[in-house]
């Protein structure tokens, strides 16, 4: 129990390397996540004619279940409950949805892009998930799962070669 909670308390230290390591992968998942998004977008929208909220909020379910899912794994390494880690994931969803939802809506109805406004709202999204995720969802449990355990096991290894 003392190495998880040492673990942890480095983890929320946020230490430099770390930190920039965690963003640049949920940088690289994200990038994923909204390849599927705006594929999943552009299908909908403009291959089945969908309207923009519709699309929108169909393209915006699907990477958030990939990346939820690879960033819970890879990026913050964490072991905690997958329930309750997906609702509060959810509840920031509760209140970015409806907002971008809106705000898209608003702009493309006055002639905005859509394209340009699915990025804008893209490039929002990833700012405030990170931040959401990294200092609400895994705050406490950073670096906890096997991937991080075995990490720390080789770490230590090398460390202390005898």
């Amino acid at each position: 129990m003392k190495d998880k909670q040492t673990t942890v308390s480095q983890a929320a230290q946020g230490g430099g390397r770390q930190s920039a390591w965690q963003a640049l992968k949920f940088t690289l998942f994200s990038a994923s996540a909204g390849i599927i998004q705006i594929a999943g977008f552009e299908l909908l929208s403009k291959g089945l004619n969908l309207p923009y909220w519709l699309s929108y909020g169909i393209a915006l379910v699907l990477s958030v279940l990939w990346n939820f899912t690879f960033n819970r794994r890879y990026t913050f390494r964490s072991d905690m409950n997958v329930p309750r880690a997906m609702l509060l994931v959810f509840l920031y969803y509760l209140v970015f949805t409806p907002l971008s939802t809106w705000g898209g809506h608003w702009l493309t109805s006055g002639g905005a892009n859509e394209d340009l406004v699915l990025i804008g709202t893209m490039l929002v999204n990833f700012v405030t998930e990170f931040l959401f995720q990294r200092f609400v969802v895994y705050r406490s449990s950073i670096d906890t799962n096997d991937i991080a355990r075995r990490a720390r096991k080789k770490e230590t290894q090398q460390a202390d070669p005898s």
